[in-house]
């Protein structure tokens, strides 16, 4: 690597890690905000049914086959292979076309099965059935035009354009959320109406994703064609994709599918609640995925096991910096943050105890992304696999006797204890073989030190705070422990202080040259 290419890299690194949080943070932060006005308007129970339409969207995830990650990885090599661009373009098209079948497919099939979902599995104790079946097809139309959305948003990280898409997903994800509010207020406060709102931006987001990819692929001499040749040359390690697709989204997916058959609407709206919240530590994930993953292959396709190690360990304290401090607050702070959103304390009441739950299996799951990007950048896909199987035979009965005695809790607690068993197996098999002897500085260095300073500054405000603060007061404090939380773990790790120390260098010597 060249001297003048190594800061435009990193540069490009830095810009893509604030596109990927400012967007992904920008969402996720207009979701929350919104969900009380959503719940105030269509009641708890209809709430429940966007809970349902995740869920379904979440299983149904195992039809996209590997191609959307497949998209991701192929960009990010073909991007720095400009010879190869008429056969990126050709793979993008051929899987474009692929997408486009399954979705039609998916949403015909959901629109045929309205009637029986609606009277066999969805129990509603004030909507009528007939309103809960035409949410259902509406859900069918929605599937259809947001499905092709993951292979665009796939090729547009692998390509790295990632402020212009995080640019476009945070506009349209503001202009869904007001519009959605403003349709709620002024025309029909009903889960159909939102529904055919969330179509009608759902298809200017599928038109401007699509056009957004194209004039950022490759440019090639001719059009792009559909060649099944391309899928020949990916079928292996889309294959294995597919793979831990099935098998990881069985398990993202089965306690809702499981607890929307089990309980009932309202109950299922409470788990849907909670898991936006402390479902929502794995948001911070996904940007810093995102990020890390495109420029892990390259780097692995390089062969600089240094370069490789380096990078791995910094992604990896930064991953740690951003999610335990987050998952610390909302485990001890449930209630209050709860009661401080919503202003209901039956609200409060029924989701702390789930969020607390969710908030430390998804902390858990979100460490071991950095030990799957290191497994996909070399193209392992087996372990993943063979740990995925593993963890559902084990995982649904679960699922079922604690939901069925404990209810929504019982079910979160699975995923908390799912995702301990994940980090005692996963990492140790990912480094014996992948990064040799790196395992115990990941877990003392990139995990223990961030957590143990997040653990304290969060514990002592917990020990110190009482419960039931009024709302200003909780808005005003969560912040400042989270910050100070941050911070501390920040300090704790040291490849993210020395990487603080070295910009704040540079920010008072530019200063100085400046004045």
């Amino acid at each position: 690597m060249t001297a003048t290419r190594a800061p435009a890299q990193g540069s490009r690194l830095k810009l893509n890690l604030l596109a990927n949080v400012a967007g992904t943070g920008g969402s996720a932060l207009m979701q929350i905000a919104f969900v009380p006005l959503y719940i105030r308007y269509i009641g708890i129970e209809a709430y429940g049914l966007i809970g349902f339409y995740a869920a379904l969207q979440g299983v149904l995830q195992v039809l996209d086959l590997g191609f959307s990650p497949t998209m991701n990885r192929e960009m990010a090599r073909y991007s720095v292979q400009p010879e190869r661009a008429a056969e990126a373009r050709d793979l993008a098209r051929t899987l474009e076309a692929a997408y486009w079948v399954i979705g039609l497919v998916i949403g015909v099939s959901i629109w045929l099965l309205a009637p029986w979902i609606a009277t066999h599995w969805i129990h509603p104790a004030t909507l009528q059935v007939g309103v809960v079946r035409q949410a259902i097809v509406l859900m069918g139309v929605l599937s259809l035009v947001q499905w092709p959305l993951t292979l665009y948003v796939g090729g547009l990280i692998g390509l790295q354009r990632q402020p212009l898409l995080n640019a476009l997903q945070v506009g349209l994800s503001a202009l869904g959320h007001c519009g959605a509010v403003l349709v709620l207020w002024r025309l029909s406060p009903t889960i159909t109406a939102f529904l055919t709102w969330q179509i009608a931006i759902g298809a200017v987001r599928l038109a401007l994703l699509a056009l957004a990819f194209w004039r950022s692929a490759p440019a090639a001499a001719r059009a792009p064609r559909f060649d099944l040749a391309r899928l020949r040359e990916i079928w292996r390690f889309s294959a294995g994709m597919g793979g831990i697709t099935v098998t990881t989204l069985i398990l993202t997916q089965a306690d809702k599918v499981i607890l929307s058959k089990l309980i009932s609407l309202k109950l299922f709206g409470y788990y849907t609640l909670a898991g936006t919240v402390g479902g929502g530590v794995a948001v911070i994930a996904g940007p810093v995925f995102n990020l890390v993953f495109p420029q892990l292959s390259a780097l692995v396709a390089s062969g600089n096991l240094n370069s490789i190690k380096r990078f791995y360990h910094q992604s990896a304290q930064l991953m740690a910096v951003l999610i335990l401090p987050v998952a610390a607050l909302l485990a001890l702070f449930s209630s209050d943050i709860l009661q401080a959103w919503t202003g209901t304390p039956e609200v409060a009441q029924n989701a702390a105890p789930i969020v607390s739950l969710l908030a430390l299996g998804s902390a858990l799951n979100s460490i071991m992304v950095l030990p799957y990007s290191l497994q996909l950048a070399y193209g392992w896909t087996s372990l993943g696999v063979r740990l995925n199987t593993l963890f559902i035979v084990l995982l649904v009965p679960a699922i079922i006797v604690l939901a069925t005695r404990y209810g929504p809790a019982g079910a979160a607690a699975v995923w908390a204890l799912l995702n301990t068993l994940y980090l005692i197996l996963g990492a140790p098999l990912t480094y014996r073989r992948l990064l040799s002897g790196e395992g115990r500085r990941w877990i003392l260095e990139d995990v223990a030190l961030p957590a143990l300073g997040a653990l304290v500054v969060v514990g002592v405000a917990r020990a110190v705070l009482p419960h039931g603060m009024p709302r200003l007061v909780t808005a005003s404090l969560m912040p400042a422990v989270l910050g100070l939380s941050m911070a501390t773990a920040a300090l704790l790790a040291w490849r993210i202080r020395a990487w603080a120390v070295e910009h704040v260098q540079a920010w008072r010597l530019n200063g100085g040259e400046a004045g």
